[in-house]
């Protein structure tokens, strides 16, 4: 079996340009959806075919690396206008990333908004790799109506869900064709030193090497060719299926790129699966994957083919198929009989950034939920599980808006369980901006033993980021040496929660002074005066409020890193630079400082002012002081909260 994966901006067209390979054929194509993915198996010319198709949207080109791991070959699906190019650039980056040979499809060449080299042009700026066009339209009072390969120099004409016609080339379009087959030949000779030899003497190359030349550097990523037509009107379709046939490495080549030498099966896909449980999807590497097999250390537990029923006893090498019942088996791995390897780093995809607290709608939910966010850790790669500092709550990570409703909707359909989510809140902490000396007596009596403890205390304003530290200048014994550790902890106990509702960071508290009882003294007694000490001394200190400040790395297409200023400056961001992306052709990675409690902001502020095309992460950098009405409303919210 051959495997490609076809992918694109929302509305290139890539679910009609499946529909319509798939339909060249095979009269009877079998499909599975699962997910953002849809895979599509079909025959054609005697050989079996898998299409993977990945939904379109900006947060799905940063999972497609997932899918790419069971591709020979990637398809970029375009639009025929070259202002949308930049629309494909994170599918390219991911392409690229993957280093997989790629077809660029430019669809709906009947509707076109460009011309073929403005538009090619405008998707060369983001890739490091030639585009090259492979065939020309064939116009007819301004509409195209047919095509001209550039190597075979045959002429084809459009018909309306049929295949296209064999004509004779237009003499209009003679003197445009020796021109862009001379540029088409002209870069590939860049890559064959015999053709360029034939160029320079001026002889015609044959046309069978020639194809033979496409082939080789398409399969070595040194050229992507670029083909024309119409899904939706079947046009183009079987010049690009046959160019997949011929020029498209077999599954041996996915193995190489994985690097894992004894690999039998790579996993690119999973679906939690009612009745089911988990169900991952697999592109077979070598032959012996069968039921009961050894994969990743234990046996398959079952088999199903794409779009059929399970009860499959093997699958062939190349095969893509769906285990079931065979938990050591997990999404973004490579799997030998023994173990289960990490996929190489393209196919992780971009950091989650979206983040989400996660609480069932119904207490009595809590175990289940725990147990259903572990499951679908499991089969998601592409989402991380972690647990919120301040509530303790579930806390996961997720691509974008998309990829949360399908969590949503896993968690109610097939685990049952309905729950909420809602944005955490940023870690804000406070300090003292001034030093004070705070003198504090502890004195309990309430017949038999009592408590006493008697502590003098200084308490002043520590370095940015030292955290909190506590030492002792007592002198003559006033406080017992045992005593001592007892203040410390108190002290530390009130750092819990300080005058504006925080926790309390980035102080000094020393011990200066005391008294002791020789019979009501004990450790509890000096722990509450340590304790009440500090907490009175901290009102008195000038509480500031601290709020976190992220280090963030945009990802972003040069052509809208001039937005990212005034966008970090609404968002009152702190701008870095930006440099050019070393790995990345067209991309830039935009450094700037920004308050965490604009990450959500940030998301919807860089959605709209790239077009959903770039991506961050962040990291914690430091806090720093916030005042005036910012740190009042605040202080607000959270006792609102709290109460």
């Amino acid at each position: 079996m051959r495997c490609f994966t076809v992918l694109g901006p929302s509305q290139s067209g890539k679910t009609e340009l499946v529909r319509a390979l798939a339909a060249l054929e095979d009269g009877h194509p079998r499909s599975e959806t699962a997910g953002h993915l849809t895979l599509t198996r079909f025959g054609f010319m005697g050989e079996d075919w898998c299409a993977l198709d990945v939904s379109g949207g900006p947060e799905f080109a940063r999972m497609g690396g997932a899918a790419l791991l069971a591709a020979d070959a990637a398809v970029l699906c375009v639009a025929p206008d070259p202002d949308e190019a930049v629309l494909a650039a994170p599918w390219l980056r991911a392409i690229e990333a993957a280093g997989v040979p790629c077809f660029v499809f430019i669809n709906r060449m009947d509707a076109p908004k460009g011309r073929m080299r403005d538009i090619v042009s405008a998707l060369q700026a983001y890739t490091g790799h030639t585009i090259v066009l492979r065939q020309i339209p064939i116009r007819e009072g301004g509409q195209i109506v047919g095509a001209i390969d550039l190597i075979s120099e045959r002429a084809w004409r459009y018909r309306e869900g049929q295949p296209s016609q064999l004509v004779a080339m237009p003499k209009s379009e003679q003197d445009r064709e020796h021109e862009a087959r001379a540029e088409l030949l002209e870069h590939m000779s860049d890559y064959d030193d015999a053709l360029l030899e034939e160029l320079i003497e001026d002889h015609e190359p044959a046309t069978g090497a020639l194809f033979e030349i496409a082939r080789r550097e398409t399969r070595s990523r040194e050229v992507l060719p670029a083909f024309l037509g119409s899904a939706s009107h079947r046009n183009g379709i079987l010049r690009l299926m046959k160019a997949l046939r011929h020029e498209a490495p077999d599954v041996s080549a996915l193995k190489e790129r994985l690097g894992v030498a004894e690999a039998l099966a790579v996993g690119f896909h999973a679906q939690i699966r009612k009745h089911l449980g988990k169900c991952v999807m697999i592109r077979v590497l070598e032959p012996g994957v069968k039921q009961g097999a050894a994969l990743a250390g234990a046996g398959i537990g079952g088999l199903a083919d794409v779009g059929g029923k399970a009860g499959a006893d093997h699958l062939a090498r190349g095969e893509v198929g769906i285990t079931v019942k065979s938990d050591q088996l997990d999404a973004g791995r490579v799997f030998t009989a023994k173990a289960a390897v990490e996929v190489p780093g393209w196919a992780r995809g971009c950091p989650p950034a979206l983040a989400r607290i996660v609480t069932p709608v119904h207490e009595r939910d809590e175990v289940r939920l725990s147990a259903a966010l572990s499951r679908l850790a499991e089969a998601d790669p592409m989402l991380s599980l972690g647990q919120d500092q301040g509530s303790g709550h579930a806390l996961v990570r997720l691509q974008g808006p998309m990829h949360e409703r399908h969590v949503l909707g896993t968690l109610a359909d097939d685990f049952g369980v309905e729950v909420q989510m809602r944005v955490p809140d940023p870690r804000y902490l406070e300090t003292i901006s001034s030093s004070v000396e705070e003198h504090y007596r502890h004195r309990k009596q309430s017949g038999g033993a009592g408590q006493f403890a008697d502590v003098a205390i200084t308490v002043r304003p520590a370095g940015r980021g030292e955290g909190f530290s506590f030492s002792e200048v007592v002198k003559g014994g006033a406080v017992p040496r045992n005593f001592i550790p007892s203040v410390e902890e108190g002290a530390r106990e009130a750092l819990d929660r300080g005058p504006l509702g925080f926790p309390v960071a980035d102080l000094a508290v020393t011990l200066t002074d005391g008294k002791h009882h020789a019979v009501d003294s004990n450790d509890f007694a000096f722990r509450t005066a340590g304790r009440m000490a500090v907490r009175e001394a901290l009102a008195k200190a000038g509480p500031v409020l601290l709020q976190p400040i992220d280090r963030v790395e945009i990802h972003v297409p040069s052509v809208y890193s001039g937005a990212m200023v005034s966008m970090v400056s609404s968002l009152k961001g702190q701008v870095l630079g930006f440099d050019r992306d070393p790995d990345f052709r067209g991309w830039d990675v935009f450094r700037a400082l920004l308050p965490a409690s604009s990450e959500e902001d940030l998301i919807l502020a860089l959605g709209g002012a790239t077009q959903g095309t770039a991506w961050h992460e962040t990291a914690f950098d430091h806090y720093e002081e916030i005042y005036g009405r910012e740190a009042e409303r605040i202080s607000k919210d959270h006792a609102t909260a709290a109460a």
